[in-house]
């Protein structure tokens, strides 16, 4: 299995925030949120893996920014590790300046995914090789996100959790 870049699975979604979409304080929903994230992420991990791709977590979200009413919303989605079986999908979102048309980073968030076959088991991916520095940080940092959550879910003891261990010694 050929190992691809972060760059390969690049998806890149925008939109406009309509009316149906917001709260009482006209600011773009959550949930609405979230799900397109979880759009942008699906195809990010399809692309990278050729496979039908399940949602497995939202590890992280950061609702930094609210996104008013009539807002261009741009999410970047692309995969910036992978596991045996699992992707970690990097989010970020930006919107736009009405008048300038200024990006400015409003959100990000971390999913993970996994690759299945038809008939809903996992199957192996591809490796990644990130290649700028943001994407090499992302990739480093990810191995310490997945085991802090196998140490959380009891999957993983704390003294094998090397990568979590080396931050604190």
């Amino acid at each position: 299995m050929q190992a691809k870049t972060p760059s390969e699975s690049v998806t890149t979604i925008t939109d406009i925030v309509l009316p149906g979409e917001t709260n009482p304080l006209n600011n773009l929903f959550g949930g609405e949120l979230l799900a397109r994230m979880d759009r942008a992420a699906s195809i990010a991990a399809r692309r990278h893996s050729r496979r039908i791709c399940v949602t497995a977590s939202v590890n992280n979200v950061a609702f930094n920014k609210s996104i008013p009413l009539g807002s261009v919303v741009t999410i970047e989605a692309k995969v910036s590790r992978t596991f045996r079986t699992s992707l970690e999908i990097f989010i970020d979102v930006w919107i736009e300046d009405r008048e300038s048309g200024e990006r400015i980073k409003a959100n990000e968030a971390i999913y993970t995914f996994v690759a299945v076959d038809e008939t809903g088991r996992p199957v192996e991916v591809p490796a990644i090789i990130p290649e700028t520095e943001v994407e090499k940080s992302r990739y480093d940092a990810a191995l310490r996100r997945k085991q802090l959550s196998l140490v959380l879910a009891g999957k993983l003891s704390p003294s094998e959790a090397t990568e979590l261990k080396a931050l604190f010694l």
